[in-house]
């Protein structure tokens, strides 16, 4: 949608304007999104926005489009016809437009799309789109509502802006992994990329910010810059702040918590079980469900911060009553008794949940090509404006014709756009 002084956020509804949505809008329905990201920190912030009812139209390279489409085995389907399951999880909700950005025809017409779009996302290494003329600066003139979003590393400014940023480097760099892990143990990468996920979730927060900002202002966007460096930091959170307070840096333990006690996994006789007493009115529950009054009569032992300080005779005498015992009977002990406890479950455990299943956090969608796919739901809830998965992952350049056309491209115009090697050719799957 054009975006100027008197900006449309929503079809029909101009700034400051109520809107009335329909059951099967979400709360962003007429937001355009322009997604130049690829892998997953930018993928993961558009398809939130394409969850909240955004228009998304990812824009892929020719040949391979995104890099994770190749990220297989796993897959949903066989073949050629196979949809990579790392892609297929953060690229729904979106339509694909094959368009080579390394061509200045392609350029111009990403300079198109970026003039109707109320959002613009990428995460090229940074001074790339400025050397292509798409930066911010680029685009602002034509489109003066453009939120232009640039994720990185490190950063626009910086020592280090100019460096490649990967998770397991961010997750080092950025501190987690010097409390990830058993206490004197080698150091530990989190299982799902959180440097990435987490600077997408800045992301779409800073995103919304600015649609918000933009709605009850005069209709200017503006450019957000987020980096993986600097969500981590922020990330780091309590454990920032107990450095700040004691000038010693936190160290790995475990599953172990700085501030409480108990609150980690201790080891049954057939596995692990999870105790969280985060209060002390938890205390006196624990101990009745061991029958361990002599523990709440214990002095060490009478508050958290007691607990804290002689953890070491906590663990011992915790963790022999828990060895004695199997995971399945701990976990009913201390449920019956209201103490929060859990097994150590896995992903078939997880989806299979009832609760998960209630929640609608276990979604499918028909694939043409793949079949059925599943993956995680949305985990926003409204009232009135709901999140759906709307669209199917899309296949490589899938909509390039639709979306060109809706733009005012004619058939003569892509037709030299795909002699130029700007675009597939009609009906061809962007592949080379």
């Amino acid at each position: 949608m054009r975006v100027g002084p008197e900006v449309r956020v929503c079809e029909g509804a101009m700034v400051g304007e109520a809107r009335t949505p329909t059951d099967d809008e979400g709360p962003l329905d007429g937001v355009t999104v322009l997604d130049a990201s690829r892998v997953l920190v930018g993928p993961f912030c558009t398809m939130q926005l394409g969850d909240l009812g955004a228009e998304v139209i990812k824009i892929e390279r020719p040949g391979v489009g995104d890099q994770t489409r190749t990220w297989l085995p796993p897959a949903f389907g066989e073949g050629d016809d196979a949809q990579s399951a790392y892609y297929v999880s953060v690229n729904r909700n979106k339509r694909s437009v094959v368009l080579n950005l390394a061509s200045e025809e392609g350029r111009a017409v990403f300079r198109d799309l970026a003039a109707e779009a109320d959002v613009l996302v990428e995460n090229f290494r940074v001074g790339k789109t400025a050397e292509w003329g798409l930066d911010y600066p680029d685009l602002v003139e034509e489109n003066p509502g453009l939120i232009y979003c640039g994720l990185s590393g490190y950063g626009e400014w910086g020592p280090d802006r100019d460096e490649p940023a990967y998770d397991i480097v961010m997750q080092a760099k950025g501190g987690l992994m010097s409390i990830t892990g058993v206490e004197d143990g080698p150091p530990v990468r989190i299982g799902v990329a959180l440097a990435d996920i987490g600077a997408g979730m800045y992301a779409t927060q800073a995103i919304l910010a600015a649609l918000l900002e933009r709605e009850l202002g005069d209709g200017t966007g503006q450019k957000i810059d987020v980096s993986l460096l600097d969500g981590q930091a922020a990330w780091m959170s309590y454990m920032a702040s107990n450095y700040f307070a004691s000038g010693d840096p936190p160290g790995r333990m475990g599953s172990k918590h700085p501030n409480i006690a108990p609150y980690q996994a201790y080891e049954t006789a057939d596995g692990y079980v999870v105790v969280g007493c985060s209060a002390d009115s938890f205390w006196p529950r624990l101990c009745d469900a061991l029958d361990r009054p002599d523990l709440l009569a214990d002095e060490r032992f009478e508050v958290n911060e007691k607990r804290v300080r002689n953890r070491e005779a906590l663990d011992e005498a915790l963790g022999a009553e828990f060895a004695a015992m199997s995971t399945e009977a701990a976990v009913e002990t201390l449920t019956a008794h209201d103490v929060p406890a859990s097994h150590v479950r896995d992903m078939a455990e997880l989806f299979d949940d009832p609760q998960i299943e209630a929640r609608n956090m276990r979604v499918t969608v028909d694939h043409p090509t793949a079949g059925e796919v599943e993956m995680p739901g949305s985990p926003m809830k409204f009232s009135r404006t709901p999140t759906t998965v709307r669209r199917h992952p899309p296949i490589l350049g899938e909509h390039t014709e639709d979306v060109l056309s809706e733009y005012g491209y004619t058939d003569a115009d892509l037709a030299r756009l795909a002699d130029a090697d700007v675009i597939p050719h009609p009906h061809d799957d962007g592949a080379d």
